[in-house]
């Protein structure tokens, strides 16, 4: 049996921690000892780990430089004497995969959830050296994979793991009229949904704008926002300029998305950079048929015009006229809807997710 720390800073909702609570959970307890480290702090995901029984030790590191915290990591993995050591987003991955070293760890795997454009010189340095004695760099998807090796990582080092979801579609506990009373909508509102935080990656200015195009061609869209972030109040401003407010709803941070999604008619995603979005696997897991912008991350996961539409970064008009041929066409809806649904059905399940690193981990083992 292979004794594996999985080390994460915390366990917030969020794709990476979702995606390992998902694993630590489902690994074959025949084959590994499993472990969770939270590096900062804990989070609701951790009351999933416990009802499984999955140990979990908490660091809580204070501050972007904690030496201290440093040192009860080296202590912790030293106690714990892991075959595998498997560090998630950038703070685990360095402060991680150092203590990891510094205590001889025999295999080492370091995991990149995302395409990181915010990351500065000395960070990427930090990468590349701690690279040296990596085995693998696990990554979600072909994007993260060329982003990073375009950074100057060593490109052999690489496995793309793409997430897995559940691909059972959720079941509306409200009727659609229902969900519009609440919402405070009218009977014959075709509803937009787009979820995320509200901060610039994701570029809702431009979904925004295109509710402005929209306006001009018909009167029943109503995009609604999920999520909250730094840049709401702007974006609540930016919807009253573009006359666009009686239209577009912030509704903030939700726990019911799949009832909303069980109810859209289309999904809109229009960030700038992504790892692999769960908020669209989810939207595609749902029948629901995706406009999204066409980056790395969404590539992976949308084929053009068979279960959604990819738009080029800039060109907010293509959203309002691919949006305008999904309500207008029924067939085409449903079609796309399925055809979404059985892709990530097919590729994207978290057994197969699960499969894959237990074949990464038996590969390093083994080497």
């Amino acid at each position: 049996m292979k004794r594996l720390m999985l080390i994460i800073p915390t366990l917030d909702r969020g794709g990476a921690e979702k995606q390992l609570t998902m694993l630590a959970t489902g690994l074959p307890r025949d084959q590994f000892d499993v472990h969770v480290c939270l590096l900062t702090r804990g989070g609701p995901l951790q009351e999933t780990l416990r009802a499984h029984d999955i140990p979990i030790i908490e660091i809580r590191k204070r501050r972007k430089l904690d030496p201290l915290a440093y040192l009860r990591l080296k202590k912790e993995i030293k106690r714990l004497r892991p075959d595998i050591v498997h560090t998630w987003i950038f703070a685990a991955n360095s402060y991680g995969r150092s203590a990891a070293q510094a205590v001889k760890v025999p295999h080492i795997i370091c995991g990149e959830r995302c395409v990181d454009p915010w990351k500065q010189g000395y960070e990427l340095a930090i990468d590349r050296y701690l690279d040296r004695k990596t085995d693998k760099i696990a990554v979600n998807s072909s994007g993260v994979e060329q982003f990073y090796v375009e950074k100057g990582r060593d490109p052999s080092k690489f496995v793309v793991i793409p997430n897995g979801i559940n691909s059972t579609p959720p079941k509306p506990e409200l009727s659609r009229e229902q969900l519009l009373r609440q919402l405070d909508l009218p009977y014959d509102a075709r509803l937009l949904l787009a979820v995320g935080r509200l901060w610039p990656q994701k570029r809702l200015k431009d979904l925004i704008w295109s509710i402005d195009i929209l306006g001009r061609i018909r009167q029943d869209c109503h995009l609604l926002i999920v999520g909250d972030g730094p840049q709401r109040e702007r974006l609540e401003k930016y919807a009253r300029q573009t006359n666009t407010h009686r239209n577009v709803h912030f509704l903030g941070a939700r726990n019911d998305v799949p009832q909303l999604l069980a109810h859209a008619d289309c999904f809109l995603l229009a960030s700038g950079y992504e790892g692999q979005s769960n908020a669209l696997m989810e939207a595609m897991v749902a029948g629901v048929p995706v406009v999204a912008s066409d980056i790395p991350g969404n590539r992976d996961l949308v084929v053009p015009e068979k279960t959604g539409y990819l738009v080029p970064l800039g060109q907010r008009a293509e959203y309002s006229r691919f949006v305008n041929f999904v309500l207008d066409d029924d067939d085409l809806r449903q079609r796309l809807g399925q055809a979404a649904q059985e892709r990530i059905a097919a590729e994207f399940s978290i057994p197969q997710m699960i499969e894959r690193h237990v074949d990464l981990y038996n590969e390093v083992t083994s080497a």
